[in-house]
């Protein structure tokens, strides 16, 4: 069993990560923290409620946290998620807020509350709530499992600059903080994720499952399809989030190796960089299982359909 936080900015691609990790039997989301990312702090922790009450799952509290990167203006991307962030779907209102405690508090307190070694960590958006964490309470590093990121690119370069992927680029100090804390890491980059990109038509497979959940997603996929397809030239696109997720659950699907890996905050055409040490030339110290291929991309999707063909029909 993975017990784990998952820390996210909902997004399409984050929303199917949620619903993975909720419909699978072996992982326990303790709870949810938002950013801002893909839009603001305030919608996304709204939009995290409503993906929870549409799993089932409203049981689960959700923490907003921080409103704006550490050191940098928020960088919303509706061009690519929508006003919503989860357009695709018509969405019903949540039927409750996120929680007054500050995400980076409630985290903080989740962590050296439970067992040293127990809760892992999903980062799926910029890392400025896990960045402020460890910056409050340094003791927290020690007793992370291990934190499991989406973000970045080395071989296939970058989505947004031709060197930095979104997440990473939205907010490099706080990436840089996280790689540099000492906790076991494992990213998901994008040299990674674009090798797995769903199947063709994938939208109507989920649907075909005759739940809420199934329509939602098939509607999101569609939506969340679209800037890729026109930007990359592809008929369908990978779901970046859930595939971190699905590389927590299934490390057979997937291979790369440890090196070093640290983030250029400053450069004039580079910042947001994520620079993988790949063939250990640096002498720097292992820090990150960088993951290079899913081997399987056919099977990672199979395994996510009959995954989320557990949550409720309505």
């Amino acid at each position: 069993m993975h017990r784990v936080i998952i820390d996210t900015d909902p997004g399409q691609d984050d929303a199917f990560a949620l619903l993975l990790a909720l419909a699978s039997p072996e992982i326990e989301v303790l709870g949810v923290t938002t950013v801002a990312g893909n839009v603001s702090v305030t919608q996304t922790a709204d939009n995290a409620r409503r993906i929870l009450e549409l799993a089932g799952h409203g049981d689960v509290k959700v923490f907003a946290g921080a409103e704006r990167p550490i050191l940098r203006p928020a960088r919303p991307v509706p061009e690519i998620h929508g006003a919503t962030g989860i357009d695709g779907w018509d969405w019903a209102p949540a039927k409750k807020g996120a929680e007054a405690k500050h995400a980076v508090d409630w985290m903080v307190e989740t962590l050296l509350r439970e067992p040293s070694g127990d809760v892992s960590l999903i980062a799926l958006a910029p890392q400025t709530n896990l960045a402020l964490a460890l910056c409050r309470a340094p003791a927290i590093a020690g007793r992370i499992k291990r934190i499991v990121f989406m973000g970045g690119g080395y071989f296939e370069g970058g989505n947004m600059t031709p060197a930095a992927e979104y997440n990473i680029l939205v907010d490099p100090e706080a990436a840089a903080i996280v790689l540099n804390s000492g906790v076991d890491i494992v990213a998901t980059p994008l040299d990674c994720t674009h090798s797995a990109p769903a199947p063709v038509g994938w939208s109507a497979e989920l649907e075909a499952l005759g739940s809420d959940v199934g329509r939602a997603c098939g509607g999101m996929m569609r939506f969340f399809e679209q800037y890729g397809n026109r930007k990359y030239g592809t008929p369908s696109r990978p779901l970046h989030d859930a595939i971190a997720v699905g590389a927590l659950l299934w490390p057979d699907l997937f291979e790369g190796k440890r090196c070093p890996v640290d983030i250029e905050c400053a450069g004039r055409l580079t910042t947001g960089m994520t620079v993988v040490d790949w063939l250990r030339q640096t002498g720097q110290k292992d820090n990150c299982l960088w993951l290079r291929h899913c081997t399987d991309p056919v099977e990672l999707y199979r395994r996510m359909r009959e995954e989320l063909a557990r949550l409720p029909k309505t």
